[in-house]
């Protein structure tokens, strides 16, 4: 399908999106939005889906009226899965990630865990190893086992809600799970160990169909019976997918929003480090993809108070003639500076100063370039997301990296790649010209070699 538009569901750490693409150039011709807020237990922190879908189906049903739905594609954050019961309802509320429940058994779920070399994921803190959830959750909830019929993830939880299929997707479970083998293309060792091997829904290719929408779901949208829905994304994937489509390698693709995930294509080979938080994911066409990642826009955010301004020229340049910097990590659970303790240099400019939001910038763009070292990255860098729209980071990336640093155009960063899941490639555009450091490249340099010596 070329012709037409594609409905795509966008669930973030942070927000809950539904954006409509015209499949002819991969456009957006209208977002809406809804705050991804994380609700209290019990049994445990967790989403609210039943806010996110009555959100999902109005806006459906507007995008429809206003402009006409051809199909539907998914796309959501890592790290996260959906526990169904045998009549399909919720076995559990969806877990939180950034609960730290799963560290309570960490060290019984280390002996089951398979090695970095099966998986290539990390071990990393509270419920980012999905795997760990799922542990921690069986032991904390009794029953929960056994009531778990069907285990989808998260992409895939939407789509069965639409569709009343389930399944999973190779690039969720590729994502830092513990449950896949990149180099096999399968399930990992830990699903017998965990005794959940009949319980996960069939790992399926982002691309296929799924299914068509429920007869419910059409009379509730006025979407056309037969409206077909994807098996969908892990989002940065989606972001990576129009690239892996429409480039040569070598090139790097940075995802950034709450996470900042940073993806090699065609890179320098390396040995990955998980304990700078360095993995494998796998992308769409089901490819093993060198990767590295921080919560890039979580700090971001902390590092400015919420309250970030574009900086002035003047208030940029007051930045690099005094040194004012931000060392990392302000989120030190994950990233490649893990357990090093924040500080500013020389001291903190004020919240809603340009000096800070400019600093803040910069520390961003460093620990981007840090990520890109770790993972062999060769080529341009193209930019995804947030971090597109700011022009202190492009340059600083662009002064560090040597390389030409491209701002992609997309207001969200990922409907583009998932929009692409269903017109199979067509419709691909060309990107924005590269960020060019310009005349001040030598200082942006001598200010990142002295926020190095800073780091030690």
């Amino acid at each position: 399908m070329t012709r037409g538009h594609v409905a795509v569901i966008d669930i973030g750490k942070t927000n809950a999106k539904l954006a409509l693409v015209d499949m002819a150039d991969l456009s957006e011709i209208t977002v809406v939005t809804r705050p991804n807020k994380v609700l209290p237990g019990p049994p445990w922190p967790h989403f609210d889906l039943d806010g996110h879908w009555d959100f999902l189906l109005d806006a459906l049903a507007e995008f429809h009226r206003a402009h006409g739905v051809d199909a539907i594609s998914v796309t959501t954050h890592g790290a996260s899965a959906v526990l169904l019961a045998e009549d399909g309802s919720l076995a559990a509320p969806m877990l939180d990630y950034e609960h730290a429940g799963p560290d309570d058994c960490a060290a019984e779920y280390d002996v089951l865990r398979p090695p970095f070399a099966e998986t290539g994921a990390p071990r990393l803190r509270m419920g980012l190893n999905l795997g760990a959830q799922l542990f921690w959750q069986f032991r904390t909830l009794p029953g929960l086992k056994e009531r778990t019929r069907t285990i989808v993830t998260y992409p895939q939880y939407w789509g069965y809600r639409l569709t009343g299929v389930a399944a999973t997707d190779v690039t969720s479970l590729g994502c830092h799970t513990d449950l896949w083998n990149p180099a096999q293309g399968a399930l990992s060792s830990l699903v017998d160990r965990l005794g959940i091997r009949e319980k996960i829904a069939p790992p399926r290719p982002s691309a296929e169909v799924l299914g068509p929408i429920l007869p419910q779901v059409a009379a509730r949208t006025g979407l056309a019976v037969g409206t077909p829905v994807h098996v969908g994304i892990h989002d940065s994937n989606a972001s990576l997918l129009p690239h892996v489509l429409g480039r040569t390698a070598p090139f790097s693709v940075v995802s950034t929003g709450t996470w900042v995930v940073v993806m090699s294509v065609g890179g320098a080979p390396v040995s990955l480090d998980p304990a700078r938080d360095t993995l494998i994911n796998v992308n769409a066409l089901g490819q093993p993809v060198t990767s590295a990642r921080f919560m890039g826009g979580r700090e971001f955010d902390l590092a400015t108070g919420g309250r970030p301004v574009d900086p002035s020229e003047a208030e940029i340049a007051d930045v690099l003639e005094r040194g004012i910097m931000l060392l990392p990590a302000l989120v030190p659970e994950a990233g490649p500076f893990q357990r090093h303790a924040a500080r500013w240099l020389p001291d903190a400019p004020s919240v809603g100063s340009g000096q800070r939001s400019a600093a803040a910038s910069y520390h961003a763009a460093l620990v981007t370039a840090t990520s890109l070292d770790l993972v062999g990255h060769r080529g341009p860098v193209i930019v995804e997301g947030p971090f597109a729209r700011n022009r202190a980071y492009l340059s600083m990336l662009g002064a560090v990296t040597g390389c030409p640093v491209v701002p992609a155009g997309s207001a969200t960063g990922t409907s583009q790649g998932a929009a692409l899941l269903v017109t199979g490639g067509a419709g691909l555009i060309g990107i924005s010209v590269p960020v060019i450091a310009g005349e001040d490249g030598g200082r942006l340099l001598a200010y990142a070699e002295a926020w190095q010596r800073a780091l030690g």
